[in-house]
């Protein structure tokens, strides 16, 4: 095929005559091929520290970020146990009034802010090229800065909690208590430019998934073949481009208010404190569904692996997705029905909260339908994922009933709410997280979980999830109020929280249970082959662990289900009647791969290639030269969370040296580098096409 753009990033010296144009060829190469090796050298990080710090590929940065958020994830959860422990019983003095509002915000912006989306952006990070049929994301070097902002924002943000001056005034943080008049301390000022430096991170990654599903895919991959997880990943990556920049505002606003003297949010000075809801809200709510989408999308790929047909309606599934999040943005007026706002407000924006709902019922049907309609088979990764549904269905229903204006006039500061927060925030987001890891596994490791502790971990996790937060509901119809720190003991709320406090030491021995198989299985877990499950995306076409270049060859896309060509004509629209993976239990077989045609495709093997295609039908477009390694992006994650550590302690000498450093920093990562590849013969150099 001929015509094809080249893309040069590091300009090669000329050649002594114009080259001629580039042709893409096609062909197949066997996977340990002396091309395939080449390939390897080419990608490969190099070893011991100087790769650990310059890699970019996103295999390794998918799992640094899996890696990275379950610590945070952890770290949450030994807050909330201790929370937890303070409330089993009335009066109770575990904790003082300080160190409770500190814990309770970190928790908050833990779970939130430093798990939530950050578990999902691993699991993007390390699938999107592989389901996409990509040798790494549109911009590794920016994937690399993705990862280094986050976790050093979320040090910068846990580095004041030893010394007694974390955030707290809630993970909300609501003007005016936030404000220096209330809090003089410098404990939201970290809060205000922690989130502003976490923002960075979420905005560079967003771009980066969006630029790379427009241009990233495979040969054929049209946008109706791109599995329902890259839906939800680019639906939350285009909620975020929008929403992170209002919720940045408010903090960089609320910042200059406490240091610099203005008004924003002082009333007594003109200010308005109604407008950091709004700021705020119109970045946490849409930021809900892109906690929520990409989950919903692991569900909608993995499970029907295990149902073992295709996922009924997969159109209105993916249109439901968009919808969700386009809806998302004018609801957030429900976390402020209490405010006074106008009567004709509260009409809009309730009526936008019940219709919201709707394109949640689809996707929910859907996976009843695909469960009723497959042969379901009982692995621990289904049982993940139909637990899900149920908390998904329950999260839904309490949030649509807070959707009613005089309903939520009765429930809005009650632990009604805190119930509906978890299920929506930790059930839907935790459970297929986990049923992820169990499913993807293998293909990370090239090793098998435990069936046996996956479940024993399953019923535990399920069994104590419920029992901590569906009395939390009850709770609040009792009337027990949110944020407090302590009850009498004659408030009539002691049973319902200590039940409350139980069901959270049971659902954190079943993350317990889990965090031991995941352990013992990186040792000592059966080989899983490439296709343990045989499952139906490109993911499962390369070698478990994948390779670092992924594939040897682009692969050319036929269908939506490229493993599954072939069979999906079973009148009984069950692709596979055995279970995947083998038996039930411990003993795990090697399914057959009927993926010949992923071997063959188009030849990218002369330097760091990949190939751009058109952004709606994928068609080939333009040969990409990859960016080699870098420090680059490290050192400019660092220099860049120095300089917010200088904004905060009013180092200003600090804050100019870093502002410097970025620069550098940047200056060498824009640098023009010579090709990897010197070629033999100077004809064949990749020219641009006049």
């Amino acid at each position: 095929m001929s015509g094809i753009l080249i893309d040069e990033s590091s300009p090669t010296p000329p050649p002594a005559a114009p080259a001629p144009e580039r042709t893409l060829e096609t062909g197949r190469i066997p996977r340990d091929s002396a091309g395939a090796e080449r390939l390897r050298e080419l990608w490969e990080a190099q070893p011991g520290w100087r790769g650990w710090l310059s890699t970019v590929d996103h295999k390794t940065i998918g799992l640094r970020y899996l890696v990275t958020a379950f610590v945070f994830l952890l770290m949450g959860g030994v807050e909330a146990l201790i929370m937890r422990v303070q409330l089993a019983r009335p009066d109770a003095t575990v904790l003082t009034p300080e160190q409770y509002n500190q814990l309770f915000t970190m928790h908050g912006i833990t779970m939130i802010f430093l798990y939530a989306l950050p578990v999902l952006s691993g699991f993007s990070n390390y699938l999107w090229p592989l389901v996409l049929g990509a040798r790494d994301m549109a911009f590794p070097r920016l994937n690399a800065l993705s990862y280094w902002i986050f976790l050093f924002a979320g040090i910068f943000l846990y580095v004041s909690f030893p010394a007694g001056e974390a955030p707290n005034a809630g993970w909300f943080n609501y003007a005016p208590l936030s404000g220096l008049e209330y809090n003089p301390g410098p404990n939201i000022d970290i809060y205000a430019l922690g989130m502003v430096l976490l923002g960075i991170s979420t905005t560079v990654g967003s771009m980066n998934f969006v630029v790379t599903l427009m241009r990233m895919r495979a040969p054929g991959m049209s946008l109706d073949r791109m599995p329902v997880l890259v839906w939800g990943t680019l639906t939350a990556s285009g909620g975020n481009l929008l929403a992170v920049p209002s919720v940045s505002l408010a903090f960089f606003m609320l910042w200059l208010d406490r240091r610099i003297g203005t008004h924003f949010f002082d009333v007594l000075n003109g200010g308005r404190p109604l407008l950091w809801q709004h700021l705020f809200w119109m970045f946490a709510h849409p930021w809900v569904y892109a906690v929520v989408l990409p989950a919903m999308g692991i569900v909608s790929d993995a499970l029907p692996v295990f149902c073992r047909r295709p996922l009924v309606g997969y159109g209105a599934v993916a249109l439901s997705t968009v919808a969700t999040m386009v809806i998302g943005f004018v609801v957030w007026v429900h976390h402020m029905f209490a405010t006074g706002i106008p009567a004709l407000a509260l009409s809009i924006f309730g009526a936008a909260s019940m219709v919201i709902a709707i394109p949640s019922a689809v996707a929910t049907f859907a996976w009843i339908a695909t469960i009723w309609t497959g042969r379901p088979v009982f692995r621990t990764p289904f049982l993940f994922f139909a637990g899900f549904v149920l908390l998904f269905v329950i999260g839904g229903v309490s949030g649509v009933m807070t959707a009613a204006v005089p309903l939520d006039w009765q429930l809005t500061e009650t632990y009604f709410v805190v119930a509906h927060l978890h299920y929506v925030l930790l059930g839907i987001n935790v459970f297929p997280v986990i049923g992820g890891i169990y499913f993807w596994f293998p293909k990370f490791t090239g090793r098998m979980m435990s069936e046996r502790l996956g479940k024993l971990g399953f019923w535990v996790m399920f069994s104590g999830f419920n029992l901590a937060f569906f009395p939390m509901h009850i709770a609040g119809l009792m009337g027990m109020p949110r944020r407090i720190y302590t009850y009498p003991a004659d408030a009539g709320w002691n049973t319902v929280n200590l039940i409350t406090s139980a069901g959270s030491f049971v659902f954190a021995l079943g993350v317990l249970i889990f965090l031991v198989d995941l352990l013992v299985s990186l040792r000592r877990g059966r080989p899983a082959g490439d296709n343990p499950w045989d499952a139906p995306t490109l993911e499962w076409a390369v070698s478990s662990p994948p390779p670092p270049y992924n594939f040897a060859v682009v692969p050319l896309v036929r269908s939506r289900h490229p493993l599954w060509e072939g069979r999906l004509a079973d009148p009984t629209g069950s692709v596979r009647g055995d279970a995947p993976g083998g038996d039930v239990g411990d003993h795990d077989v090697q399914m057959p791969c009927p993926c010949s045609q992923i071997d063959e495709g188009y030849l990218l093997n002369e330097g760091r290639e990949a190939l751009g295609t058109t952004p709606l039908d994928a068609q080939p477009d333009v040969i990409l030269k990859m960016p080699s390694d870098s420090f680059a992006p490290f050192w400019l994650g660092l220099a860049c969370t120095l300089l917010f550590a200088g904004l905060a302690l009013r180092a200003w000498p600090l804050t100019g040296l870093m502002a410097l450093a970025c620069a550098v920093a940047i200056a060498v990562w824009l640098w023009p580098e010579r090709a990897l590849v010197q070629r033999d013969d100077p004809a064949s150099r990749a020219g641009r096409a006049t």
